[in-house]
C-alpha cells in the first residue's frame, strides 16, 4: 500500500511539474508575440527549470535569445535541440535555426555545415537552401577579403620592411660618416702633434747651434786675448833687447 501511495503521489508532482512547465511556455510565447523577447526568455527559463528536458521550451528559449541578437547563446540551444530530438522536421528546424545564428555570427563555414544538415533531414526546405546559397556567397566574400587584406599586410610589412631597410642605411651611413670624420679628426690630431713635435725638435736644434755660436764666440774671444798677452810680451822683450844689457867688467890683479 505504501508504494502504490508513493507512485500516486510522485505522479500527481510529476504532473503539476507537467502543468507549471507549459503554464510557462505559454506566457513566454505570449510575450514573445508581442516582441517582449527578455521577459519571454526568463518565461521559457522558468519552463526548462520544471524540466530540463524540455524540447519545446528549449527551442523557443533559442528563438528568444535569437531575437535579443545573442547568437552564440541561441546557436547552444538549437544544437542541443537537434541533438535531444529524433523528430526529423524539429531537428530541421532547429539546425535551420542553428545556420541562421552562425550566420549571424558570421561563422559562414559552421552556418554552411548546419544548413546542410537541415537540408538531409528535410530535402524540399527551400528557405534553407536559399540560406546555405547566401551562406556560401557570404563565404566567399569573406575569403576575397580576406586575401585582400592579407594582400595589404604583406604590402605594409614590405614597406615596413622597406623602410627598416633604409633606416639601416641611413645609420650605416652615419656610422660612415662618424668615422670618416673620427680619422679625420684622428689625422689632423697626429698631424698637428708631428708639427709640434717637429717645431719643438726644430726649437731645440736652434737653441744648439745658438749655444754652438757662443761657445764658438768665447774661444775666439780667449785666443784673441792670448794673443794679445803674447804679442804684448813680445813687445816688452823687444824694447828690452833695444835698450841693450850692461857688461859686468872684471878686475885686474
Amino acid at each position: 500500500m505504501k508504494y502504490l501511495l508513493y507512485i500516486a503521489t510522485l505522479f500527481i508532482s510529476l504532473s503539476s511539474f507537467a502543468q507549471e512547465e507549459k503554464k510557462h511556455i505559454r506566457e513566454g510565447n505570449k510575450l514573445y508575440n508581442e516582441k517582449k523577447y527578455e521577459e519571454a526568455n526568463n518565461s521559457y527559463q522558468k519552463a526548462l527549470d520544471k524540466n530540463s528536458q524540455s524540447i519545446k521550451a528549449e527551442f523557443n528559449l533559442g528563438d528568444a535569445l535569437y531575437k535579443q541578437k545573442k547568437f552564440a547563446e541561441s546557436a547552444q540551444k538549437f544544437q542541443k535541440v537537434a541533438e535531444k530530438t529524433d523528430d526529423k522536421e524539429l531537428k530541421a528546424k532547429a539546425y535551420h535555426n542553428l545556420g541562421n545564428s552562425l550566420l549571424q555570427a558570421q561563422k559562414y563555414d559552421e552556418s554552411i555545415a548546419a544548413y546542410k544538415k537541415a537540408l538531409r533531414e528535410n530535402p524540399t526546405d527551400n528557405d534553407t537552401r536559399y540560406n546555405l546559397s547566401y551562406a556560401k556567397k557570404k563565404l566567399q566574400q569573406q575569403q576575397e577579403q580576406q586575401k585582400k587584406d592579407d594582400e595589404k599586410k604583406d604590402d605594409k610589412d614590405k614597406d615596413k620592411d622597406k623602410k627598416d631597410e633604409d633606416k639601416k642605411k641611413d645609420e650605416n651611413k652615419d656610422k660612415d660618416k662618424n668615422k670618416d670624420e673620427k680619422k679625420d679628426k684622428d689625422k689632423d690630431k697626429k698631424d698637428e702633434e708631428n708639427k709640434d713635435k717637429k717645431d719643438k725638435e726644430e726649437e731645440k736644434k736652434k737653441q744648439q747651434q745658438q749655444q754652438n755660436q757662443i761657445s764658438k764666440k768665447d774661444a775666439q774671444r780667449m785666443l784673441d786675448a792670448l794673443n794679445n798677452e803674447e804679442k804684448k810680451t813680445q813687445a816688452k822683450l823687444k824694447n828690452k833687447k833695444a835698450k841693450g844689457q850692461k857688461v859686468k867688467t872684471e878686475k885686474d890683479w
